[in-house]
C-alpha cells in the first residue's frame, strides 16, 4: 500500500480486506446469480450488454440528479418550490429501483474484494433510498421541516456511498468489462479473488 494514499483510501483499503462482510456476499451473490441465470436475456440487458458497457452507472444520474435537484429548490427555492421539490424527491424514489437492480447484476458478478466493497455500497444506498422515502412521507403528511432535515441526511449517506461506487470503477475495475460485452480480463490486483462466470 503506498504511503501517499489519502486515509479515506486507506479506510476503503481495509474494506476490501474485510472477510467479515464475506457472510453477506455469501448470502446474497447466490441469490442475484440464480436469478440472473433463470432470465439470461434479461440479465444481458441489467449488465447493459446492448450499451456495450454497465448500465449501473448510467442509471444511476437519475436519483441522484433527482435527489440534488430536491435539495437545491428546498434550501434555495423558496415556498413556490415546494411542490416541485417534493416531485423530484419522489421520482428519485421511483428512479433509484432500475439502478438498484443493475447495481445487484453487477456485483453479482465481481471479484471478491469488489463485492466486500459493494456491499457496503448497496447497504449505504439502501439506507438513503430509506431516509429519501421516509422525508417524502413526512412531506406528504405535513412535516415539512422533518422532512427537509432527513433528505439531507441521505444526502450525505449517498455521497459515502458515491465514493464507493467510484472507488469500484476507478480503483477495481468494476464492473468485470465481460459483463457488459465481449469476454475481456477485468483488472486485478493482488488481493483479487476469482469472479464467477459471466452470463
Amino acid at each position: 500500500m503506498p504511503d501517499d494514499e489519502s486515509p479515506v483510501l486507506r479506510a476503503v483499503r481495509r474494506l476490501e480486506r474485510a472477510t467479515v462482510l464475506d457472510a453477506v456476499v455469501d448470502r446474497a451473490q447466490p441469490v442475484v446469480l440464480s436469478a440472473l441465470r433463470a432470465r439470461p436475456g434479461v440479465a444481458r440487458l441489467l449488465h447493459g450488454r446492448p450499451l456495450g458497457h454497465a448500465a449501473h452507472p448510467l442509471l444511476t444520474d437519475a436519483p441522484i440528479g433527482l435527489w440534488a435537484s430536491a435539495t437545491v429548490l428546498d434550501l434555495a427555492g423558496g415556498d413556490g418550490a415546494r411542490r416541485a421539490a417534493d416531485r423530484l424527491l419522489g421520482l428519485g424514489v421511483l428512479a433509484a429501483l432500475p439502478a438498484s437492480v443493475t447495481g445487484a447484476a453487477d456485483w453479482a458478478v465481481s471479484d471478491r474484494r469488489t463485492q466486500r466493497v459493494g456491499s457496503v455500497h448497496a447497504l449505504l444506498n439502501y439506507a438513503a433510498l430509506g431516509l429519501y422515502g421516509t422525508s417524502w412521507l413526512l412531506r406528504r403528511a405535513g412535516r415539512r421541516g422533518p422532512g427537509v432535515a432527513v433528505s439531507l441526511a441521505a444526502g450525505g449517506v449517498l455521497g459515502v456511498s458515491g465514493y464507493l461506487g467510484g472507488h469500484m470503477v476507478s480503483r477495481l475495475g468494476a464492473p468485470p468489462r465481460s459483463a457488459s460485452g465481449p469476454a475481456e480480463p477485468a483488472p486485478r490486483g493482488a488481493l483479487a479473488e476469482e469472479a464467477p462466470e459471466v452470463l
